[in-house]
């Protein structure tokens, strides 16, 4: 039986530029990156180093010639913050495409999108 979501797959064009924009402008670390040896790059990153699940960013490119029938759309993500208007503050002074914020039944959300114009949701959840 599966017991937990481990990583989700995100396939990006540019993988340095998706790493610096998951790290340098939306906080996440750097889990591990790997390589291998036959041109295969992935790089597993997080919100911090102790949760369970992660992304890992691949090469689109790449993916695509080695598996042509995987579906390589950018699958739709719900983050949780436990201050979204700090967090919607700081990513439109880092010049980052937002959504309004919209009072759902559930809480307030907001979208963003990565320089791919991937979009993103981001919730409010207090822990």
């Amino acid at each position: 039986m599966i017991n937990k979501l481990g990583q989700i797959m995100v396939y990006v064009n540019n993988q340095d530029e998706a790493v610096k924009f998951w790290t340098e402008i939306v906080g996440f670390k750097v889990i591990s990156e790997e390589e291998n040896g036959h041109g295969m790059r992935w790089i597993e990153i997080a919100p911090s180093q102790d949760v369970e699940t992660s992304i890992i960013l691949h090469n689109k490119e790449l993916i695509a010639k080695m598996q042509p029938e995987l579906n390589l759309g950018t699958p739709s993500l719900m983050f949780f913050s436990e201050n979204l208007d700090q967090l919607y503050k700081h990513l439109l002074d880092k010049n980052v495409t937002v959504g309004e914020i919209v009072n759902m039944p559930s809480g307030r959300v907001f979208n963003f999108a990565d320089r791919e114009e991937n979009y993103f949701a981001v919730m409010e959840k207090s822990k």
